[in-house]
């Protein structure tokens, strides 16, 4: 039976699927999270995922009675018909169309897809992602209109009302960080800025003032960048 008012989240781990998954919860009754192991060079970020769902109903019982199944799905053929800075060792840097070479073809496409699936299965027509047109690296699967279409495509091809929520889709890092204190106060903010990971490079040595990473790669700089701005207010 179809479940009115439940998401299927895209959560890998990161800071927005984390505040994509909050928000989620604040909004519908049954929560459910999808995360994708694609042989991504930051693949830690998936190890982060239980924490965050354990902190999250640990923390906030009102959500945690709302949170629902997790779903891991190995997509490991993306990453063999990929040659991208986030499924390989290369160096990050852009290309001669003016993407970086961190875009992964296809990615939120089929992430999109195979979560519809499941949601099919699952009698779930809410999903959830945390891509974003403001502070993002120019990937084209993030923006609006690609959802847009995506959204029209499933629905038509499962003969079944899919519907794609993208809550910062128009607002940038710091107002992420904000909408988190909105969503959930400081002990949400605390919990994003530990136990997520948004490095590209996998590296959690080190716990900076806005949360775990290497420091220097575009993920990184973002994160930090948002931090600064929502910490001056």
């Amino acid at each position: 039976m179809t479940t009115p008012g439940s998401a299927l989240v895209l959560f890998s781990g990161g800071q927005d699927s984390t505040a994509c998954l909050a928000w989620a919860l604040d909004r519908f009754d049954h929560v459910e999270t999808i995360g994708f192991d694609y042989g991504q060079r930051h693949r830690v970020e998936l190890d982060c995922r239980d924490a965050i769902r354990d902190g999250i109903a640990n923390s906030f019982p009102h959500w945690g009675k709302k949170l629902g199944r997790d779903h891991t799905l190995p997509l490991g053929a993306l990453k063999s018909i990929s040659d991208t800075a986030l499924t390989g060792e290369s160096e990050i840097r852009f290309q001669s169309n003016g993407l970086p070479n961190t875009f992964v073809p296809g990615r939120n496409l089929l992430f999109f897809t195979f979560a519809a699936a499941i949601a099919y299965r699952r009698g779930i027509k809410h999903l959830v992602g945390g891509m974003c047109e403001t502070d993002y690296s120019g990937y084209p699967d993030c923006r609006d209109d690609t959802l847009k279409s995506l959204q029209v495509t499933l629905s038509l091809g499962m003969d079944n009302r899919t519907v794609i929520h993208t809550p910062l889709m128009w607002i940038d890092k710091a107002a992420t960080w904000r909408l988190t204190e909105e969503l959930g106060g400081p002990a949400l903010v605390e919990l994003i800025r530990t136990e997520t990971h948004s490095c590209y490079l996998g590296d959690r040595r080190r716990l900076h003032p806005w949360g775990y990473g290497c420091g220097t790669c575009p993920a990184c700089a973002l994160r930090a960048e948002g931090w600064r701005k929502y910490r001056a207010g």
